[in-house]
């Protein structure tokens, strides 16, 4: 103001000082005098929301957002991989029976040959739309938030419960479309929590192993299903089931309206635009300041540099030192996607998951085979049922400890490893041994494999685009699936039956 008097002859008019206002670079918006220390001021008044910081949301609400997406994604996130222990409950209420020829149905057969493949069929479509649909659920998410996308979620399960529910009265084939629904309606709320790793990003690995962890025992409600529906003697119909699972998508729906943020928390590079250049000592009355989003303790912290003189920028930190975070932070998702950060995930993700879902799909086939008897095979197939889901539940500390005490590039050379040894153990026949090892082995590997993949899409891409960029990593790796019918096929047909090759 000194040097604008200096200018003048004399004193200011009001006129004079409405001019300069209007005219001055931020205009309405200038900076307000301020001797706080960290410079807060009044933001602009803007049309989108500002990013969530966790200063803004108590400790308290914090720990029960975490808590309440734990438990809905148990129940909802992937319930459709609980397929192998719903299989039963479908064949003795007779679903695709009509699919028999007289024949097999003469001789009693427990499932047809037809009836199997249509079964089959409904849990494919389910598995393979499930990783397609990331794609798109992402882009929803980066949109238009976790909120948004997580109720889109509870339609697509409660179409998905209704469907099941009235397929005997209805007069089409509503079994793989009910699947179908609910297999997209997983993704939505399961995807959309990721966000919440940066509720406490000092334990962000731990968020994100409980997350999937519970992803992973969902399959779980299918196998407390089917031993309700045994004990009860086939008491306890689909129907009866479906309808009270309606109860989850109405607490999911709740949550989100009530408990949940309706934008995505953002990790402490997200929040403080770090210039590449140091920045000036007296920022006052420069339009940059009108794109600084809130900031807390911590990105004040991130933001401090002497008064006298001007520092150069510092990067954020993770509760430990790992040369790959924040890689690609802040670039465009076009941008992330070409470079070979995203596609040496991406083929590593594709590779995997065709050969996890191949070993689920197969596993008493192949044991058949290994073992030379059908009964071996069947026990090691029920031991597989149980510890798929419980795997996700142990697994939990320790991929937290990893993700949170380890740099990313020891976990993915851990995972490579530990892919190496089970197919190693997979194929050494006549031995119950190897085969439980196997299986043990497998059932913890899943959960750390999928939590990898999505802690390193956030670690190096970031949660502004998390959504398209992680999206289309599940995607290209759902689309490679369909390889299995392949593998299947030259297994079958080339091989004998024989795994190995």
């Amino acid at each position: 103001m000194e040097s604008y008097n200096r200018r003048g002859s004399g004193a200011i008019s009001p006129a004079a000082m409405e001019h300069y206002r209007s005219n001055s670079p931020s205009g309405s918006e200038r900076r307000k005098l301020s001797y706080h220390p960290t410079g807060e001021w009044e933001p602009p008044i803007t049309t989108y929301e500002e990013p969530t910081g966790t200063s803004e949301v108590s400790k308290a609400k914090r720990i029960l957002q975490v808590g309440v997406a734990v438990i809905y994604c148990l129940l909802a996130a992937g319930i459709v991989f609980g397929y192998a222990a719903i299989k039963p409950v479908l064949v003795e209420e007779g679903v695709y029976r009509n699919k028999c020829t007289q024949q097999e149905l003469d001789e009693g057969v427990w499932v047809c040959y037809e009836q199997e493949l249509r079964l089959n069929l409904m849990f494919t479509v389910a598995a393979v739309s499930t990783n397609v649909a990331a794609l798109p659920i992402g882009t929803v998410l980066d949109r238009y938030g976790p909120r948004i996308a997580s109720i889109v979620g509870t339609f697509f399960l409660t179409l998905g419960a209704l469907f099941f529910a009235f397929a005997e009265d209805v007069p089409f084939d509503a079994y793989i479309p009910a699947y179908l629904f609910l297999a997209l309606g997983g993704p939505f709320v399961f995807i959309s929590s990721f966000q919440l790793s940066n509720t406490f990003p000092q334990h962000s690995g731990l968020i994100l192993a409980l997350l999937t962890g519970a992803f992973d025992t969902s399959s779980a409600v299918f196998l407390m299903y089917r031993l309700i529906y045994q004990r009860t003697n086939g008491w306890f119909t689909p129907k009866k089931f479906f309808l009270i699972y309606l109860i989850v998508p109405v607490f999911i729906l709740a949550v989100q309206l009530f408990v949940m943020p309706a934008q995505s928390y953002k990790t402490a590079g997200e929040l403080v635009n770090v210039p590449e250049s140091p920045a000036p000592a007296e920022p006052a009355f420069t339009n940059d300041h009108l794109a600084e989003p809130a900031t807390s303790e911590t990105t004040t912290l991130l933001n401090a540099k002497p008064a006298d003189k001007p520092q150069p920028a510092q990067q954020p930190q993770t509760p430990q030192t790992n040369p790959i975070w924040g890689a690609l932070h802040g670039k465009p998702a076009l941008e992330q996607i070409l470079t070979p950060w995203f596609l040496l995930i991406a083929l590593f993700t594709a590779i995997q998951m065709t050969r996890i879902n191949y070993f689920v799909a197969t596993i008493r086939t192949q044991y058949t085979f290994l073992l030379h008897s059908p009964t071996l095979a069947t026990r090691i197939n029920s031991f597989f049922d149980v510890a798929l889901p419980l795997g996700g539940v142990a697994a939990v500390p320790l991929i937290g400890a990893l993700l949170d005490h380890t740099s990313t590039t020891f976990v993915l050379g851990l995972l490579v490893t530990i892919a190496t040894t089970i197919g190693v153990l997979g194929v050494i026949p006549d031995s119950m041994g190897a085969a439980y090892a196997n299986v043990v082995l497998f059932v913890l590997y899943r959960p750390l494999y999928y939590t990898a993949v999505s802690d390193y899409s956030a670690k190096v891409f970031g949660f502004e685009t998390f959504g398209k960029v992680y999206g289309l990593i599940i995607c290209g790796a759902g689309l490679f699936n369909f390889v299995q019918q392949g593998l299947d096929a030259l297994t079958h047909r080339g091989f004998g039956g024989d795994p190995v090759p």
